[in-house]
């Protein structure tokens, strides 16, 4: 909902620590942004939920560094977008199981599958409709990201603020999976409704 805000923001701020990077390719941020990803999941899974903070927040920091070292090289491509957006759904998969693998239960288990198998159907919600874009050439020019990402109330920014609330708040974590399960659902109907009245006609 509030991605488009933040990716100025984000980009102003993280220009300055992408300057002495300029050694590094773009992808090479992106692989250290996805082990930082995998090794939070890892302390999640042992209790370790201070150090799966600071692992999160690192995954975060480079997952938006690659592409602000992108642009100010002139690489951005869409392999690097793909690439990106590839190791945020290996992310985002491994964070909540590395929570509920350090307190498993049947309703913990439960609450991961509801959130998972909703996430997955989200992800053909925004996808297939930005293919459907491209083809009808209404994708916005001058974006930051490689594709179109139709709107909805749950984007990227909650993301990350519903899975810091996970780890800030681990003996909640369930109640929470079941919170963003929701929010996610509406952002469906969200996109669902804006399809219906948008892409109705072949024009």
């Amino acid at each position: 909902m509030f991605d488009e805000q933040m990716r100025l923001g984000k980009e102003r701020l993280l220009r300055p620590l992408a300057r002495p990077l300029h050694f590094l390719a773009p992808w090479h941020l992106s692989l250290i942004s996805l082990g930082m990803g995998v090794a939070s999941a890892i302390a999640l899974a042992g209790q370790a939920y201070g150090l799966g903070f600071i692992l999160w927040f690192l995954n975060r920091l480079f997952d938006g560094l690659d592409g602000t070292l992108a642009r100010s090289q002139g690489q951005k491509s869409d392999f690097g977008g793909y690439l990106d957006i590839l190791i945020d759904f290996v992310v985002y998969a491994l964070i909540p199981i590395g929570l509920v693998l350090g307190q498993p239960s049947e309703a913990a288990w439960l609450s991961l599958a509801m959130m998972l198998g909703v996430f997955y159907v989200n992800a053909a919600s925004w996808m297939y409709l930005a293919a459907i874009l491209e083809k009808r050439q209404r994708s916005q020019t001058g974006q930051m990201t490689s594709v179109t990402m139709p709107a909805g109330l749950i984007g990227g920014t909650e993301t990350i603020i519903l899975y810091t609330f996970f780890m800030l708040f681990p003996s909640f974590f369930i109640s929470l999976f079941y919170l963003m399960t929701f929010l996610v659902v509406i952002t469906i109907a969200q996109r669902i409704h804006w399809a219906y009245h948008h892409l109705s006609s072949q024009t």
